[in-house]
């Protein structure tokens, strides 16, 4: 069995689990390592039972909690070179695993897949992570879909896809100003909703049973515009059976079943 909890995802923290019989994992930790930790016993897990992190990039909402969680439990993570490098003036005491970026590695039970994509990081990733015959992607902070990107994340049964804002509630916003607006809708930004429903539209005709949505803004998205842009734009593509979850940032999702709903 291959299982998903997004333990929160938003703007002030990103970070998942990922469980086989004999293998957890971590998928970025933006959270504080004691909010991690109180997820994590939540859906009945120790921090010692995690086997590895795995870091999309560097920037804080990913990445935060590495520091004093790698004091506390000496989990390795893993990323490449240059996301390692960017933390190294803010993270001690972590045992580093590198990667190659478009590289393939074994985790457990778990095959890892890395890929490049287009954010305003070092070396920013996408991951596919494959149990078995069952795949789930991880597509969050791009500003971008490449055909590289959609070609990895191509066959995958869940997919856990960034969508950040909806362009008018940006586009009005009073609070930011316009080079942040520009920085976000850039193709080094962020995925609208109205992307990332481009995305999942495209992948109708494949193994793709269940979106996660993920990474939304706090004041110029909402769950529910998030969830009716994407589920719309699947009924018009004939993509009606697959499940929509949006993940939030107050409190994990249900642990999830990779390959299936429930």
């Amino acid at each position: 069995m291959f299982h998903l909890t997004v333990l929160g995802s938003g703007s002030a923290g990103n970070c998942s689990l990922l469980e086989t019989p004999t293998t957890r994992l971590l998928i970025d930790a933006g959270l504080s390592a004691k909010r991690i930790g109180e997820r994590l016993a939540g859906v009945g897990v120790a921090p010692e039972q995690i086997d590895g992190i795995l870091l999309t990039h560097e920037h804080s909402d990913h990445a935060a909690g590495i520091s004093v969680w790698s004091r506390r439990y000496g989990t390795p993570v893993y990323a490449n070179r240059l996301t390692a490098e960017a933390l190294s003036k803010t993270t001690e005491g972590v045992q580093w695993r590198f990667f190659v970026t478009g590289g393939e590695f074994s985790l457990g039970e778990i095959r890892v897949q890395s890929f490049p994509i287009s954010h305003d990081a070092a070396e920013p990733v996408g991951f596919v992570l494959h149990h078995q015959e069952i795949g789930v992607g991880f597509l969050t902070d791009l500003g971008f879909a490449t055909r590289l990107v959609l070609e990895r994340v191509r066959s995958v049964h869940t997919l856990v896809i960034e969508t950040n804002h909806d362009e008018k509630l940006l586009q009005d916003d009073t609070r930011r100003p316009w080079s942040v607006k520009q920085r976000i809708f850039s193709r080094h930004g962020h995925l609208s909703n109205a992307a990332a429903a481009e995305v999942l539209a495209g992948m109708v005709t494949g193994n793709l049973c269940r979106a996660v949505l993920g990474h939304l803004s706090g004041d110029c998205n909402s769950p529910e515009l998030a969830v009716s842009t994407v589920r719309s734009r699947l009924a018009q593509s004939g993509g009606e059976r697959i499940e929509v979850v949006c993940a939030t940032q107050n409190e994990p999702t249900p642990r999830m079943r990779i390959g299936g709903i429930g």
